[in-house]
């Protein structure tokens, strides 16, 4: 039993425990056209891991297994996969609420402009990565021209009726740029509108704040700079046993680009699948037997329970 374990044994009395599938979350590869300092797979232009049609195939199956509220696609930059547009309006012709997870300077890629109006056409929601309204913290997140590309997508995103529509989400998602916690969800928010509102005219749907977790280039830098520890113990004193109902990996499984299952992207960051008393490939998909299942933890969780705690759907108290 390992120290968040521990932690939860002691708050909550028991183990923690899936208790559905909400969300069905597909990682469609490590490939991106950018790589940001904070990235916890540690994706990049470099990488060549992507998901074939064989296994995009296994997961509609998984789909309509499940019959998910959400099927959640994210990478890398998922929009870079050859079957991603295929697999979206694959997705929605079967009834399916599809979401993708963009860096937004993805929807630039040259071959891929008319991307936003296919995810429009099919009522995709978007969830877009923009770590600050200031340009410099961007820059050094995420590198030069990230920023002027970001407010570029946004909006050409925004004439679609992105963020303006209350049908076509568009949220967007605030991370620390160093070794401490989110403020507050609800007044960044008001901070961003505020700020892309009067800088460029942008709307968007909502805001979401996510703890940098220790793993990924994060942590790597965390560790050249000295700062791993009390990182580490700013995460675990900051535990919050309030977040425990809310914990992504307790709602959803995520699909691995080669079709391993695991709790939750970062878990599959981190190579740790699902219980082995689980089904552990999307082509053995067996939602009764995944929804029971006892999530795989490590240290690295005590990031997801920290303060106000953290998803991929934002704050969750």
């Amino acid at each position: 039993m390992n120290r968040f374990d521990e932690t939860v044994q002691a708050q909550a009395g028991g183990s923690l425990d899936c208790t559905g599938i909400e969300t069905l979350q597909v990682n469609l590869g490590l490939v991106c056209n950018q790589s940001c300092s904070h990235c916890h797979v540690g994706a990049s232009p470099s990488r060549t891991e992507a998901m074939d049609r064989r296994t995009m195939e296994l997961v509609i199956r998984a789909a309509e297994l499940a019959r998910p509220g959400l099927v959640d696609l994210t990478g890398g930059a998922p929009e870079l996969n050859p079957g991603f547009g295929w697999l979206v309006e694959a997705l929605t012709a079967e009834g399916h609420a599809v979401q993708v997870r963009t860096n937004l300077t993805a929807l630039l890629t040259p071959g891929l402009e008319r991307l936003p109006e296919l995810l429009m056409g099919h009522g995709v929601g978007l969830v877009a990565s923009m770590p600050c309204y200031l340009e410099e913290n961007v820059s050094a997140q995420r590198g030069d021209r990230a920023y002027a590309g970001s407010v570029e997508a946004i909006r050409r995103l925004n004439a679609l009726g992105y963020g303006i529509n209350p049908a076509l989400q568009l949220d967007l998602v605030y991370n620390p740029g160093g070794a401490f916690l989110p403020p507050g969800q609800a007044g960044l928010e008001a901070d961003y509108r505020r700020e892309l509102g009067k800088r460029f005219g942008l709307s968007f749907t909502r805001l979401l704040t996510i703890t940098n977790m220790p793993i990924g280039r994060f942590w790597a830098e965390m560790k050249r700079a000295r700062r791993d520890e009390e990182y580490l113990r700013l995460l675990e004193e900051s535990f919050n046993p309030g977040t425990l109902d809310g914990l992504m990996c307790r709602h959803q499984v995520s699909v691995g680009w080669d079709g391993t299952l695991y709790d939750c992207d970062f878990n599959l960051a981190l190579g740790l699948p699902v219980d082995l008393n689980a089904p552990g490939h999307v082509r053995e998909f067996d939602p009764d037997a995944l929804s029971g299942r006892r999530i795989v933890t490590g240290t690295h969780c005590f990031g997801c329970t920290a303060g106000c705690g953290s998803s991929c759907r934002g704050a969750l108290v």
